[in-house]
């Protein structure tokens, strides 16, 4: 295990640097960097020689040209066993490098602001780090690369154990970091670029990558193997857990179904999933009335449940949902008190979650994917179509528009009853839109009479319409579109029921 003797470092996050290179330093290793490391490692008194000085070239075009040399490439990519490669850098005046200590210019940073010009995306794409990354990975048996500070302790502690050196496995692990941060980035640039003056919404190559955040137990079943990918701090995958036991697959896709429902609220609103369904949701004034009535909606379902809250949990909602047994909660935040509430359920994962603003969605088919746009289609009240003789009245249309806003979260083929806020019975995923109609009716706990029917797709018979009308519906939004839209709109005439049409379709498959 050869001693590490000379280290070159780079380095745009300056997280632990000071630190680590005297950690280096104090092992006897010669330090060479460039510009800014440099001045903070001189400031502190840590001996360093600038590249410049390596080079015999200064740094120029704006930094743009700093690494790029013989003397710094030879130094990385000579290979210490073949005598042909050590002559030569010896006959040029090379010294070897034995570390590279870089991370890159914060490209995602910049391109994270939709407003950033294209010159000032150019300007953030680093060119001699992901050089120096890739030379020093590839001539991994003589040359350890760090890209990470996270890496600094486990590094310093392997080299002070073993007289300066560090083994060949832990060089091999480190190479195959660089080549999966240079493959990250690299991707990240293509996929930005893209976007400007892009031909549409969705790209020409479908690049996803996304860093392990977690192993799980299992995935959907016990026999299978699953892992959550994504971006810290984004959306549910990026989401800060405060409590409870570790997270399943079927809690991560339901904890998603939940805060998407919840999301399409302004007022305080709850949403209680299962298997990726809602079996209640409401709308409220208040927290914890939105949580009872999304609860009393379906009680039974709602044992075991994950819940979806679009506001920070308080107090007094934090007890109402104590009483009973949940999966897990997502929520922007929680109350001191709502926290100490909770913590007495100590499987109870909680939450925290930032919105994400995802512009694809994407799933995965035997042999490829499929890639969408995000549904972000808002009703518009002025845009509907009252078909029927009657219109809704004002407490019918309250309970339309909210009920529309819940099916769009419903399995296709999607029904839902509901009033004012208040879902009363859930119809989902059958294959027939008649069945669904029945079990809406069949699973409301709630009286049915009163209430009004969002379907998610057009109804193709006047059965369903019939069927909901029989149970007490007073009232119907579709999107209409089908060959038989008169016979449904006649039948709706004929029953004195109230129907309008969004001409806007939601499918969730």
């Amino acid at each position: 295990m050869a001693k590490i003797s000379r280290v070159l470092l780079s380095v745009t996050d300056k997280t632990g640097i000071l630190e680590f290179a005297s950690a280096l330093a104090a092992m006897g290793a010669e330090l060479v960097s460039t510009g800014g490391t440099a001045r903070i490692l001189r400031d502190a008194g840590v001996p360093v020689a600038d590249v410049s000085d390596v080079t015999g070239f200064p740094e120029m075009l704006d930094g743009r040209v700093k690494t790029m040399h013989p003397k710094i490439a030879g130094g990385i990519l000579a290979m210490r066993d073949n005598p042909g490669h050590m002559a030569a850098i010896q006959a040029h005046g090379i010294a070897p490098i034995d570390m590279v200590v870089v991370n890159l210019y914060r490209f995602e940073e910049v391109a994270a602001n939709a407003e950033a010009h294209l010159e000032e995306l150019i300007e953030n794409i680093d060119i001699g780090g992901p050089t120096m990354l890739r030379a020093a990975a590839k001539n991994y048996q003589d040359v350890a690369v760090v890209t990470a500070p996270r890496d600094y302790p486990a590094i310093l502690e392997e080299m002070r154990a073993s007289d300066g050196g560090l083994s060949l496995d832990t060089k091999w692990r480190l190479a195959k970091q660089v080549f999966r941060t240079t493959a990250d980035y690299d991707s990240a640039i293509s996929a930005r670029l893209e976007q400007v003056e892009a031909a549409g919404p969705l790209p020409r190559d479908l690049a996803i990558r996304a860093p392990r955040l977690m192993d799980l137990r299992y995935g959907e079943n016990p026999h299978q193997a699953a892992a959550l990918y994504g971006r810290p701090g984004h959306g549910i995958a990026g989401a800060a857990q405060l409590q409870g036991k570790e997270l399943s697959y079927n809690n991560l896709v339901d904890l998603d179904a939940a805060w998407q429902l919840v999301s399409e609220f302004e007022r305080p609103a709850v949403a209680i999933i299962k298997h990726t369904n809602p079996c209640g949701c409401a709308e409220q004034d208040s927290l914890v009335e939105a949580y009872r009535m999304a609860f009393e909606a379906d009680p039974v379902s709602a044992y075991g449940g994950v819940i979806g809250i679009n506001r920070s949990i308080d107090a007094e909602t934090a007890r109402q949902i104590a009483k009973t047994f949940i999966e897990a909660i997502a929520a922007p935040d929680y109350s001191a008190e709502a926290l100490a509430i909770l913590a007495a359920k100590k499987n109870l994962r909680l939450m925290r979650v930032s919105a994400s603003a995802d512009s694809l969605v994407v799933k995965s088919i035997s042999g490829g994917y499929l890639a969408q746009t995000v549904d972000s289609a808002k009703l518009d009240r002025a845009a509907t179509v009252v078909k029927t003789q009657r219109a809704p009245c004002d407490a019918e249309w309250v309970a339309l528009l909210f009920a529309w806003k819940v099916a769009k979260h419903v399995k296709s083929n999607a029904i839902v009853y509901a009033r004012a806020g208040q879902t009363v019975g859930v119809g989902a995923g059958q294959m027939s839109r008649v069945d669904s109609v029945k079990l809406g009716a069949m699973k409301a706990v709630l009286p049915v009479a009163g209430t009004v029917v969002a379907s998610d797709a057009f109804f193709p018979f006047a059965d369903g319409v019939e069927e909901a009308v029989k149970h007490g519906a007073t009232a119907f939004i579709q999107p209409g579109g089908s060959v038989r839209d008169e016979e449904v709109v006649a039948a709706a005439d004929r029953l004195g029921v109230a129907m309008v049409f969004t001409g806007v379709r939601h499918f969730r498959h």
